[in-house]
């Protein structure tokens, strides 16, 4: 009878997973599968199966559940739109001062501006990205 207990309990668990992702909940899932299996082949008490169970959750965790996470752990974001320009270079198309001028960034005309405002750029200079305010780019020509 605890056999098909833990069974149960290790299929609601591994199911319970896909609400996660973190892995957690499969562990404790497969942990209990294996006390299931040991439990109907060895016809054990409750107080051996909870130590396989501890056994099992404690080997998973430490052991199988960190080289899962490498490998189907989620990669870095991928920066985009907006946030994809910064740092990317620019050209200036018109002169960049305090309240005026366009660069082309990406294939696109944008409207910019100095970082530091005391700054002019003049045309074909090289600038690059520092920040997007609304639809104007902030750029610096760098050292």
């Amino acid at each position: 009878m605890a056999a098909i207990v833990w069974l149960v309990a290790g299929i609601l668990l591994a199911a319970a997973e896909m609400l996660t992702g973190d892995l957690t909940l499969l562990m404790l899932g497969v942990a209990a599968l294996g006390t299931a299996g040991v439990s109907a082949v060895a016809d054990t008490t409750l107080v051996v199966d909870a130590i396989v169970f501890g056994v099992l959750t404690l080997l998973l965790f430490l052991g199988v559940r960190p080289l899962l996470r490498r490998r189907f752990g989620t990669p870095p974001p991928t920066p985009t739109n907006v946030d994809a320009l910064q740092g990317k270079s620019a050209t200036v198309l018109e002169e960049v001062a305090a309240h005026s001028g366009q660069v082309k960034l990406g294939g696109e005309v944008w409207t910019a501006r100095p970082m530091d405002e005391s700054e002019v750029y003049e045309p074909g200079t090289k600038v690059y990205v520092m920040r997007i305010e609304g639809a104007t780019a902030v750029v610096w020509k760098g050292p």
